[in-house]
């Protein structure tokens, strides 16, 4: 087996977690590694601009591996999930195919227990994170504008919003008359040159390959910083396995490259960012003689209370030109006029909207989001083309998911990827909750549209491919019994062994979650940066 260098710090995942925590690091003089299974994005397959892009968009960048199926993928066992997973293995992760859309966390999101009586309070408030909302904001070059009523006072983004577009006037028209909540939303999406970023131009293909460079995707925002910074990054290296020493303490990572050859790469201390499926599948994949269920499982939960924010539409078709081919994509505006609880609706929690445009022909055609057996084919196709194009808007509704154990990440027992280690099977059914709140908040986003004069609104079937937020797998929490790491992302049991991704979140909210990611494993890392000297050895605590 071939060894590489000895650093301090071994990072797996070069996503927003990966990139945030390894940029802190060496800027305080660490020495960094990081695994990434993926490679650098192939720029040249972004085709916006091109006759063929919106033929080519789902083939190479499309979100779910098991159709995906490029060489640095592993299936997910779906089948008994109501949603299927969907993320993007490469430099950047998943914010290469993310939308953009930039929220933070709302105060009451940090404490469900204490406001409603269910799930968990965070280990952390809103208050404790605001600082580094603010720093990875600079650092994504987010755009917005600041003073949103909904959210604390506080400092706004660091680019402004676009101008309203011509959609995004006539909803919040209805909303003031309604007296409904909207506000210009943030976006990681640079308005302006701004560092490593190009000045957005509006073609709304974010998820599909931003030609521009203007998307706030790590790959532009920290990688080029960080390799140059002196981080190693290794692309190509699939981990199937951390290494632990008789102490208790980890002292690396097996991992297969691209060839299918065998390496391990010691570490003083690792960190996981390889989201709510790949940390437990890691975890339970490196089980061992101290650790039979797993590595940090001795509370059992590695693996379970998936969450991943059931997700709902509603299509407004108007007689006036929105423009709505275009725009960034992104979102234009938010509203979170339903996010807090109220019981009298027969659920608790909320959700958060996002109004997002159509696109072009091709998307007039597609299941998403006009539904499976979509009505626009036969002898009336261009009249439905002509209805549509440009003449659409839609809400995209983004519902809290709460917690519970019988959603879950394993490991398959049949399925495996191209190296031939187990898959992930992922578990997944939503709550009745989950059921009530989508179709409480479907109903007032039609009411929306047609108080903006929508002559015709449909509610788009719940679609699979939905999962794209993946969290609440490794829980983070005071207690060894009942979390898998402390507020600080370190391992109750292991503790050189930390978890920085999504998986920790003990409740999902109701946000798109990569700000919140991006502030957590900032001020994680802060942390582990001060008292980088303070590795004991542990208790021996086990599972089992």
């Amino acid at each position: 087996m071939t060894v590489e260098t000895h650093p301090d710090v071994l990072i797996i995942g070069a996503g927003p977690t990966g990139a945030v925590a390894a940029r802190r690091l060496v800027q305080a003089g660490v020495r960094v590694v990081v695994l990434e299974q993926g490679e650098w994005p192939d720029e040249s397959k972004a085709r916006a601009g091109h006759a063929d892009y919106e033929v080519r968009t789902d083939r190479d960048w499309g979100p779910n591996p098991n159709y995906r199926q490029a060489p640095a993928d592993y299936p997910i066992v779906d089948t008994d999930s109501d949603i299927s997973a969907t993320l993007f293995n490469a430099v950047g992760g998943s914010t290469v195919i993310y939308a953009a859309q930039w929220q933070r966390n709302m105060p009451s999101d940090f404490r469900v227990r204490s406001l409603d009586g269910i799930a968990d309070d965070w280990p952390l408030s809103y208050q404790d994170l605001e600082p580094y909302y603010e720093q990875v904001e600079a650092d994504f070059g987010i755009s917005g504008l600041g003073g949103d009523p909904a959210f604390p006072p506080g400092k706004g983004p660091p680019l402004p919003a676009y101008p309203l577009s011509r959609m995004g006037r006539k909803i919040a028209r209805a909303h003031n008359q309604l007296g409904w909540h909207w506000w210009p939303a943030s976006n990681a999406i640079a308005t302006r040159p701004y560092r490593a970023l190009n000045q957005c131009t509006q073609r709304a293909t974010c998820m599909w390959g931003c030609v521009e460079g203007a998307k706030g995707s790590v790959d532009k925002t920290h990688w080029p910083d960080n390799v140059a910074r002196g981080v190693t990054l290794i692309t190509g290296a699939r981990v199937r396995q951390l290494e632990m020493n008789k102490t208790g303490l980890v002292t690396g990572a097996h991992y297969v490259d691209r060839q299918g050859k065998e390496h391990f790469q010691p570490a003083g201390v690792t960190i996981l960012g390889a989201n709510g499926i790949g940390t437990p599948r890691l975890l339970l994949l490196s089980k061992n003689d101290q650790h039979p269920d797993g590595l940090a499982n001795s509370s059992g939960l590695v693996g379970k209370r998936l969450m991943m924010h059931p997700y709902g539409t509603v299509v407004g078709l108007f007689e006036d030109d929105l423009g709505s081919t275009h725009g960034v994509w992104g979102q234009h505006v938010h509203s979170l006029e339903f996010y807090e609880t109220d019981t009298r609706r027969g659920f608790v929690r909320g959700a958060k909207w996002g109004l997002l445009p159509t696109g072009g022909p091709m998307r007039m055609t597609s299941t998403y989001p006009w539904g499976e057996e979509n009505e626009i084919w036969g002898e009336r196709f261009h009249d439905g083309i002509r209805k549509r194009l440009g003449h659409s808007a839609m809400w995209g509704i983004s519902a809290e998911d709460l917690p519970n154990e019988h959603n879950r990440v394993e490991l398959d027992s049949l399925a495996r990827d191209s190296d031939g280690i187990p898959a992930p099977k992922i578990t997944y059914r939503m709550s009745e909750n989950s059921n009530r709140m989508l179709d409480f908040h479907l109903a007032k986003a039609r009411q929306s549209l047609e108080a903006a004069g929508a002559y015709e609104t449909m509610i788009a079937p719940k679609i699979r491919e939905t999962g794209w937020h993946l969290l609440g797998t490794c829980k983070m929490g005071n207690a060894p019994e009942s979390s898998v790491v402390d507020q600080w992302g370190r391992t109750h049991d292991i503790p050189n062994l930390y978890i920085f991704d999504g998986s920790i979140w003990p409740t999902s909210s109701g946000m798109n979650p990569t700000a919140t990611i991006a502030a957590l494993a900032l001020r994680c890392t802060e942390h582990l940066v001060q008292h980088r000297t303070n590795q004991r050895v542990p208790n021996q605590r086990v599972s089992g």
